[in-house]
């Protein structure tokens, strides 16, 4: 059974990118490339999430996870790209409330919260 503490801290880390991305935003620069980012299998969580047993990755909790942690990489490196293009006023839109960017957030969010009280119980 998957360890319902690696998606909190999980939950924690990928909420830091808000922040991280804002950073990129307002100095153009980061310490990450898109291609660093964009794939979902370099995080600590992505690599965790692929290293499961194939009978915790076929559930259906983890499988939404796993599609919506892929979908969050690729929203966050259209804003990383945009930032470190200098494109600011695109990348502020790309990462503002109602994009793409932070709905799928939000719903990674929601999605790995309830994955997490689900095997708690």
């Amino acid at each position: 059974m998957p360890d319902p503490e690696r998606i909190v801290h999980a939950i924690a880390a990928h909420a830091k990118w808000k922040f991280y991305l804002r950073q990129a935003i307002e100095t153009g620069t980061s310490e990450w490339t898109v291609a660093e980012v964009r794939p979902d299998n370099r995080c600590e969580f992505g690599m965790w999430l692929r290293g499961l047993p194939p009978e915790d990755r076929d559930s259906q909790n983890c499988e939404e996870v796993s599609r919506l942690h892929a979908e969050f990489h690729k929203e966050a490196a259209e804003v990383l790209k945009l930032a470190l293009a200098g494109r600011r006023e695109e990348a502020e839109a790309a990462i503002a409330q109602g994009s793409r960017f932070a709905k799928v957030s939000t719903k990674l969010t929601i999605t790995m919260t309830g994955w997490q009280k689900a095997l708690q119980t």
